[in-house]
C-alpha cells in the first residue's frame, strides 16, 4: 500500500542483513537456530517451569477478517509459530527511536512518505474525551505504540514466519502508551502485557464489518484482529479512559536493521546466564554476569529472552525490554552513534517500510515533528511501567487482569498528567465552590455500587451500607439506586450543574473520599456516588497512601538508572 518503486529490492537487501544477524529460522525463541522454546507461542504469562507454561487457549477464538482483508486464522498458533517472539521488542526500537533520535536529518526525505501504511485512529463507538489543558494552556499528548505479528510480506517470512500464517489475522503482541506531559518535562510508559483478558468494545472496521463487543473476556492482543489498530486503540481507551492522540503499530520487517545500526547497547544481569534448557527451551542468550554491550543477534536473545529471566515469564521479558529501552536511549543521546549517512538512510528505510500510522501522522515530517516533541523530555524524567496485575485463575491461570486499585491509580495519573517519577509540581488544592452547600439533610444523594471488577464481582449490600453512612451524618435523602451495577475502579461522585457542586463536596467532606473524586458531569441528573472496586469493604474510605504515587506493582523504571540489572533464574545460570 503506497509503497516505493524500489521498496522490493531494499525489502531483499534488509533481509539479507537480518540473515548475518541470526535471521530466518533462527531469529524467533523457539526457531530451529536455536532449538527453542515452541510453546512459548502460546503459552501464558504464568510462571513457566518444565513441561507447562501456561495455557495456551485463547478467550475467544479470532474471527475471520481483520485489517486489510487478512484471511482469517486461529490466534492458536502451530508451535513452530514462536518464533513471532522477536516481535516482542519491536515497538519498544520504535519507542527508542522516535526518543533518541529526534533530530536526525534523514526524516526530511520526502521519498519515504509513500512506504508509511494508514489507517483510522479509533474504530470504536466511544468518542474519546478531550484533553484537560493546564494553566498555560498546554495538552498533554498520548501514543500507543503496536507490535503486530503479522505474516503479510516475504520479509516478515524470511525473518521467522511460518508460511501457513502468511495474510492470517494479525496480533497485538506488543502495546505500549507513551504519554508526554503537557509541559513536555516528562514521559510515561506503561507496558500491557498481551495476554491481559478484558472486555472488548464493538468496532466497525474501514470495510465496514461489525465485531460486537465481547461478552466474557477476551485477550488483548486479539484487538488488532477485529478491524486493525483502531480496535485496539478503542481497547485501551475503553479499560483506561486515556485519550489516545496517535498510534503508530511495527512489524518484524526493518527491525533488525533498526536494532543494529544503533550499535552496542550496554545490558546487565546479576548472574551468568544462559537461556537454554535441556529440552530446548529458551533463546540462546548467554551473558557473563555484569554488564555487556550487545547488538545483532545478541540483542535479538536479549529482547526476546523469556526463560532466564526473574521467573520465565512475560513480565519479566518486559522488564529486560524496559531496561534495554532506556539503556539505547542514553546511548543515543550520547551523540555517539546514527553519524553514517549510509546507515541512517538504511534505519529510515527500515523504519517507514515498517510502519503503519494513524492519519494524523501520515509523513515524515509529522513523525520528525512529533520527535522533537519527545527530544524535549531528559532522560531522567523517563520512566517506564507496566500496568499493575494479577495472574488469573481456572482457565485463565496463564493470563493476568489489571489489578483492582493499583492499575486504575496509574491511569489515573496519566488521565491527570501526573509524572509517574514522582516529582509532580505542586497542584492548587480544589477551590471552594460559589455556591455553598444545602443544608445536609436537604441534600439528595443516589448512590450505587459499582465494586464490580473483571475479575470480582459487585460487593453485597455496598450501596446501602454507604447511603447508611450518609444517613448517620445528617444526609437524610440519600437512596440507593439499584438499577445500575457498572464497575468503577475508583469511589466517585458526579454532579450534573454548578449550583450542586457544594453540595456534592458535602458528601465527599462527610464520607472522606477526596475532592478530587469529585465531578461534573453531564450523565447524571442530580448528585450520584458511585462506591468503587477501592471501597468493597464496609468501613471508612480507604484513602490511598498517595493519589500521586506510582503503585510499587507498576515495577517503574527511570530512564537513568543504569543500575538497574536483570535477575537471572537459578535454573539458567552457568
Amino acid at each position: 500500500m503506497g509503497r516505493s518503486s524500489t521498496s522490493g529490492e531494499k525489502t531483499r537487501s534488509r533481509v539479507r542483513r537480518a540473515d548475518r544477524l541470526g535471521g530466518g529460522e533462527g531469529v524467533g525463541e523457539g526457531g530451529s537456530g536455536t532449538g527453542g522454546d515452541s510453546r512459548d507461542a502460546e503459552g501464558g504469562n504464568a510462571p513457566a517451569s518444565g513441561g507447562s507454561s501456561g495455557s495456551g487457549r485463547r478467550a475467544e477464538g479470532h474471527r475471520r477478517g481483520g485489517s486489510a482483508g487478512a484471511r482469517g486464522r486461529s490466534s492458536r498458533r502451530a508451535p513452530k509459530s514462536g518464533k513471532r517472539r522477536v516481535l516482542r521488542w519491536s515497538a519498544s526500537v520504535l519507542a527508542v527511536l522516535i526518543l533518541g533520535t529526534g533530530g536526525a536529518g534523514y526524516l526530511y526525505y520526502e521519498r519515504l512518505n509513500s512506504n508509511i501504511k494508514k489507517e483510522d485512529l479509533t474504530l470504536g463507538d466511544k468518542q474519546m474525551a478531550d484533553h484537560k489543558a493546564n494553566a498555560a494552556g498546554q495538552t498533554p499528548l498520548n501514543i500507543l505504540l503496536i507490535g503486530s505479528d503479522a505474516r503479510d510480506s516475504e520479509a516478515n517470512q524470511k525473518l521467522g514466519g511460518a508460511k501457513e500464517t502468511f495474510g492470517g489475522t494479525p496480533l497485538a503482541d506488543v502495546q505500549m502508551l507513551l504519554h508526554l506531559s503537557a509541559d513536555r518535562s516528562n514521559l510515561s510508559v506503561i507496558s500491557m502485557p498481551r495476554d491481559t483478558m478484558l472486555k472488548m468494545p464493538k468496532c466497525t472496521a474501514p470495510d465496514g464489518k461489525v465485531y460486537p463487543a465481547s461478552t466474557r473476556d477476551v485477550q488483548t492482543n486479539e484487538s488488532l484482529g477485529r478491524g486493525g489498530p483502531g480496535c485496539t486503540v478503542a481497547t485501551w481507551y475503553e479499560l483506561t479512559g486515556i485519550r489516545i492522540d496517535h498510534f503508530m503499530m511495527i512489524d518484524f520487517a526493518g527491525v533488525v536493521s533498526m536494532a543494529d545500526a544503533i550499535g552496542g547497547v550496554p545490558v546487565c544481569v546479576d548472574a551468568n546466564i544462559h537461556s537454554r534448557s535441556a529440552d530446548g527451551k529458551g533463546s540462546g542468550l548467554k551473558l557473563e554476569k555484569g554488564t555487556t554491550s550487545i547488538k545483532g543477534e545478541q540483542a535479538l536473545q536479549w529482547l526476546r529472552t523469556r526463560y532466564g529471566f526473574e521467573d520465565n515469564t512475560d513480565l519479566g521479558r518486559a522488564k529486560a525490554q524496559h531496561q534495554y529501552m532506556n539503556s539505547m536511549v542514553r546511548q543515543l543521546r550520547k551523540g555517539t552513534k546514527l553519524t553514517d549517512p549510509a546507515k541512517l538512510m538504511n534505519l529510515a528505510e527500515a523504519a517507514t517500510e515498517a510502519l503503519t500510522v494513524d492519519k494524523g501522522l501520515d509523513t515524515v515530517k509529522k513523525l520528525y515533528d512529533l520527535a522533537e516533541e519527545f527530544k524535549k523530555v531528559p532522560t531522567k524524567r523517563i520512566t517506564m511501567s507496566t500496568m499493575p496485575n494479577v495472574y488469573g485463575t481456572g482457565v485463565n491461570s496463564g493470563r493476568v487482569y489489571p489489578k483492582a486499585g493499583d492499575a486504575e491509580q496509574l491511569f489515573r495519573m496519566v488521565r491527570d498528567d501526573v509524572p509517574l517519577d514522582g516529582k509532580a509540581s505542586k497542584r492548587k488544592k480544589p477551590e471552594e465552590p460559589k455556591d455553598p452547600s444545602a443544608p445536609v439533610g436537604e441534600i439528595a444523594v443516589s448512590v450505587r455500587n459499582g465494586t464490580a471488577t473483571d475479575a470480582l464481582g459487585p460487593a453485597s449490600g455496598r450501596a446501602g451500607e454507604v447511603a447508611d453512612q450518609l444517613k448517620n451524618a445528617g444526609f437524610g435523602r440519600a437512596g440507593v439506586d439499584s438499577g445500575n451495577v457498572t464497575g468503577v475502579a475508583r469511589t466517585g461522585i458526579l454532579y450534573p450543574s454548578a449550583d450542586l457542586e457544594g453540595d456534592a463536596q458535602a458528601v465527599a467532606k462527610a464520607l472522606g473520599v477526596p475532592l478530587s473524586q469529585v465531578k461534573r458531569s453531564t450523565d447524571v441528573s442530580g448528585i450520584s456516588l458511585a462506591v468503587g472496586a477501592d471501597w468493597r469493604e464496609d468501613g471508612a474510605y480507604p484513602v490511598s497512601e498517595g493519589t500521586e504515587k506510582t503503585p510499587e506493582s507498576a515495577g517503574a523504571l527511570n530512564g537513568e538508572d543504569d543500575g538497574a540489572c536483570m535477575k537471572v533464574n537459578p535454573n539458567y545460570t552457568w
